[in-house]
């Protein structure tokens, strides 16, 4: 009987352990929310304190400068983690973080505010590489999806408590915002990015903590490791084709634009300001329950069958908001359709594109590959933001909308003819699957 409960407990506290490691890392998410999105509450404080309200391309630069970052710490995260190893990576977007905190929200000049949001944007690319991987890597395969899910769980929940403290601090220095000697238009965009440095401190304490990915120290023992010419052969080009589409097809979906775009969205809706900011919230809530809904699903429904039900119902419901906003349909109704398509995009295509991405990828070169497919994520990202503008004066919100139904009719056709099921699937089992259909076709 003792021996029983000895094994019964210590199975207890490697669950514990396991889970502690996965939030660990999935804090690199959460940061990744929060710097993503803290910039949109602050520009009514920073804009005038840097004198650019005047200057579109100033404004459109300070608000995109950390996509730059992004993009560059996308493609060398892939290299350097497939060689250094996964953990020091961590601590190397813990550091880059609270680096951006605390000098976002220290600088007079525009050219270091741009600077440390570049920074900030270095740590969002390597995060957003990472965390999946490294979460992938530790957890066993009957609840890896539901793990890898956690990073998702805490990017939205980084983008909630981002709107709730741009909130809390915008109100409090709200009277003082009407003129630019104000103390409101000096202090309140620095208190919101230093806001992040606490979380960012307490990640970069915690990364030293957990050990490295045991499969990447697997591999390095066997030197399988920083081979690119592995790239190179067939079915590890299809795979890596098929987590490229998926990557931007992620972002093309559209769903994105409904929060860097929410006032033009719900203004075309009828909505005014205050309606706008209560809309905002709304959208929040919603994103974090149903990504919620996917840590329940993903290891019972499967990827495969999550992403087709994603990108059908954007499909649908996307056709229907462009007919509604082609007869100028507005109030409730349009914001229960916004709310429908992030409920739907939350539990599919948000969290389980991440999941399949860690999944997918040869063991030899998965950091490498992931970075591939991350760097294609935010260049499908910086076009899906900055075409927006463009198609919504061209078609209108009506057309714009139709445009992306489309896309994500595309999107459910490709998943239905080349993403196989990797459910309840060991790393190795997926990978020896993934190479023997590919010498099918």
């Amino acid at each position: 009987m003792q021996p029983y409960c000895k094994t019964k407990r210590m199975k207890h506290t490697g669950t514990k352990f396991l889970l502690f490691i996965c939030f660990v890392s999935a804090m690199g998410g959460f940061l990744f929310g929060y710097d993503w999105v803290v910039i949109g509450g602050a520009k009514i404080f920073y804009e005038p304190f840097f004198g650019i309200d005047s200057s579109a391309a100033l404004r459109g630069w300070a608000m995109s400068s950390a996509l730059l970052g992004c993009l560059i710490g996308a493609v060398f995260s892939g290299t350097w983690s497939d060689k250094y190893g996964r953990k020091k990576l961590l601590v190397l977007a813990a550091v880059l973080f609270l680096l951006s905190a605390i000098g976002t929200g220290a600088v007079d000049s525009f050219f270091w505010f741009i600077f440390y949001r570049i920074v900030g944007g270095l740590g969002i690319g390597i995060a957003s590489n990472i965390s999946p991987i490294y979460i992938a890597e530790v957890s066993p395969a009957e609840i890896r999806g539901r793990l890898v899910s956690l990073n998702q769980l805490t990017i939205v929940l980084g983008i909630l408590s981002a709107q709730l403290i741009n909130w809390a601090i915008g109100e409090s220095y709200e009277t003082d915002c009407l003129t630019a000697a104000s103390s409101g238009v000096h202090w309140a965009w620095r208190w919101m990015f230093w806001a992040e440095a606490v979380p960012a401190a307490l990640f970069l304490i915690l990364s030293f903590i957990i050990p490295e990915s045991p499969k990447w120290l697997a591999a390095k023992e066997r030197c399988e490791r920083y081979d690119f010419s592995v790239l190179t052969q067939p079915h590890v080009r299809r795979v890596l084709i098929i987590g490229v589409v998926l990557a931007m097809f992620q972002q093309w979906c559209g769903i994105n634009v409904i929060f860097n775009y929410a006032h033009e969205i719900f203004s075309a809706a009828g909505y005014e300001v205050s309606s706008i900011l209560m809309n905002i919230v709304i959208t929040g809530v919603t994103n974090v329950i149903f990504t919620l809904v996917a840590i329940y699903t993903v290891d019972r429904w499967g990827r495969r069958s999550l992403m087709l039900f994603g990108a059908a119902g954007l499909t649908v419901i996307y056709l229907v908001m462009g007919f509604c906003y082609y007869i100028h349909l507005s109030g409730w109704i349009m914001l229960l359709l916004v709310v429908m398509a992030i409920a739907c995009y939350a539990m599919s295509l948000a969290p389980v594109v991440w999941v399949v991405l860690s999944e997918i990828f040869p063991q030899q070169i998965r950091g490498t590959a992931m970075a591939i497919s991350t760097f294609f994520l935010w260049t499908a990202c910086f076009i899906l933001t900055y075409t927006f503008p463009v198609l919504n004066e061209w078609l209108q919100t009506s057309g714009t909308f139709l445009v992306y139904g489309l896309i994500c009719l595309g999107g459910f056709l490709f998943i239905w003819y080349k993403l196989p099921e990797t459910k309840g699937q060991s790393l190795e089992q997926i990978e020896e699957n993934m190479k023997l259909k590919n010498e099918l076709i």
